[in-house]
């Protein structure tokens, strides 16, 4: 359950300061009075087509207006959007630890689980390929293989009517998030701190704390005055390149269902592969989380992402759980 929950965050977190919209900034020092007028070109050309051209030239006092935040904001939102799309294009090893604690803070139990992420019929798949950095028992890795030949079984069986309402169903989330873009907007005041290099690539730090009086439109957005954090965006692809989080008060998800508490936080770094998008690094994450009202659950958790590899259209599934790759269409990741 508890990397149910992270997922969660994982999706509002991200969805908080990646898509933000709106900032009165602080000014940067001297040294960092600079002139941005043009986003670096990126493909598919189509998708830089619909991005603006941004100015963020400082004034006299070295202040970024709120109109050129906003732009600034809906830029990397756009791009985010874009990454999310190309994250589909690869396959890729997710390794996760989960440390699950007692009431003092201190480690009860350790599982580690490491997937390799798939592509089946258009849809990304988790394949469990070792519990505690040991290979799967025959056992495990049958389950695993039946459950892998169900989702290609399922797919391959899928009548069109039944397939465009899974997509429509898709961009129906796709367009949901987009208007909660909008909120995100109205919910956060932001502050320009100056810069910091990650990974040798200077970024911008940008602070964002709840705006007072946010009335939310959306029930999804009801929460976003709980949290508060600092987002890094990278100053030549203009992409998120490292997220911090911190609930600051007690968050709750429906009427019983879960209630994830102040203190609750989430680290998200991003690295540039293939030269073409970004993708997830590294995430670690403290939850201190309810469910149901009845069982509570304090979790440090710590995923890392590595190998991706790039696939085309021609990438199948030959035999059951078994990716085969069409050996013109590999593309080992650049990272």
């Amino acid at each position: 359950m508890g990397f149910r929950l992270v997922a969660f965050a994982v999706c509002v977190f991200t969805s908080l300061f990646a898509f933000a919209q709106q900032d009165t900034p602080s000014p940067p020092t001297s040294d960092h009075t600079e002139s941005i007028t043009t986003i670096p070109p990126e493909t598919p050309a189509s998708a830089e087509s619909r991005l603006p051209k941004l100015d963020l030239t400082p004034d006299a006092t070295g202040k970024l207006s709120q109109q050129q935040m906003q732009e600034l904001f809906r830029v990397v939102a756009d791009k985010d959007l874009e990454n999310e799309k190309r994250q589909r294009d690869y396959t890729y090893i997710e390794r996760q630890i989960e440390h699950k604690l007692d009431g003092k803070g201190q480690t009860k139990s350790t599982e580690v689980k490491t997937y390799e992420i798939v592509e089946i019929y258009g849809e990304q798949v988790e394949r469990l390929i070792e519990k505690d950095d040991k290979p799967l028992d025959a056992k495990d890795a049958a389950k695993e293989e039946e459950k892998i030949q169900k989702i290609i079984d399922k797919r391959k069986n899928e009548s069109d009517d039944d397939r465009r309402k899974r997509e429509q169903k898709a961009e129906k989330e796709r367009e949901d998030g987009r208007k909660f873009v909008r909120e995100v907007a109205d919910a956060y005041n932001f502050k320009l701190v100056g810069t910091e290099l990650v990974d040798g690539r200077e970024a911008w730090v940008i602070d964002g704390d709840p705006r007072p009086g946010y009335e939310p439109h959306m029930k999804e957005a009801k929460f976003l005055p709980k949290f508060r954090g600092r987002v890094w965006i990278d100053k030549a692809d203009l992409q998120l390149s490292k997220l911090n989080v911190e609930a600051i008060d007690t968050v709750s998800i429906g009427l019983f269902l879960a209630r994830i508490h102040k203190g609750t936080r989430f680290l998200l770094e991003q690295t540039r592969v293939n030269e073409e998008v970004w993708l997830p690094q590294h995430v670690t994450f403290k939850v201190d989380a309810r469910v149901a009202l009845l069982k509570g659950f304090n979790v440090d958790g710590d995923q890392t992402y590595r190998d991706y590899k790039k696939f085309r259209t021609s990438t199948k599934i030959v035999t059951m759980g078994e990716v085969h790759e069409q050996p013109a269409s590999a593309e080992p990741s650049k990272q």
